[in-house]
């Protein structure tokens, strides 16, 4: 089992093999990026064994890109509110909602890796992103009125679980919004498209060079 690893540690792991680069679709956001997905998980094996995980902070992903660009292109869902990121990974969406405006941005992800990538991140945008460990499934998130999820349809556990998680959050009054790039386990009801883009992506992470993705407002559990 993987040992805890201090978050300076991580933090310089990620420095030493990342460099700062644009977003694709949201060129006016910058993240720590890996060039390359091998070298940068046998770095991690390599450097920080016995921890191995694959690292999903280190890329935009198309559903991320995707929920960041339509937050930034209509502030008004998040300005002077309170705004939930699950899953965040490099932290991409958090701090597009940060960036337009949001009260307060919280962060989750159960990957120790993304508390290191959402504070360079952060800081290197020039916003303020708290961050939570652990997964919030079940959590009722009081006190948070905006729930966005950048990409969590690739596995069917947690694609349903997500779905219905989002969807009591939709029904106790939050606006819950989804990335979608048609995923294995992307679900067939319960959604409605706000908008779509035509994401860049990389070949070596999505084995095409572009996504069609759309941003999903998760709808209301029906009670």
């Amino acid at each position: 089992m993987a040992q805890p690893r201090s978050l300076p540690e991580l933090i310089r792991f990620v420095r030493a093999h990342t460099r700062a680069a644009p977003a694709p679709l949201v060129p006016e956001l910058a993240l720590h990026q890996g060039s390359e997905l091998t070298p940068l998980w046998q770095a991690a094996a390599a450097e920080l064994a016995p921890w191995e995980p694959a690292p999903f902070w280190a890329f935009p992903w198309a559903g991320g890109q995707a929920v960041a660009r339509y937050v930034l292109d209509h502030p008004e869902i998040v300005r002077g509110r309170s705004v939930f990121d699950f899953a965040t990974g490099s932290g991409l969406v958090a701090i597009a909602a940060a960036r337009a405006g949001a009260a307060r941005v919280v962060a989750c992800d159960v990957d120790p890796f993304c508390e290191a990538a959402v504070q360079l991140n952060a800081e290197l945008n020039g916003v303020t992103v708290e961050f939570r460990a652990g997964t919030a499934l079940g959590d009722p998130l009081l006190g948070f009125e905006v729930v966005l999820a950048g990409d969590v349809f690739y596995e069917r556990r947690l694609a349903e679980e997500s779905l219905a998680w989002l969807g009591g959050l939709a029904a106790r009054g939050m606006l819950a919004l989804a990335g979608d790039p048609g995923r294995v386990y992307s679900p067939a009801r319960g959604l409605a498209e706000r908008a779509s883009y035509d994401v860049p992506t990389s070949p070596e992470i999505e084995q095409v060079s572009e996504l069609h993705t759309s941003v999903l407002e998760v709808l209301p559990i029906a009670r």
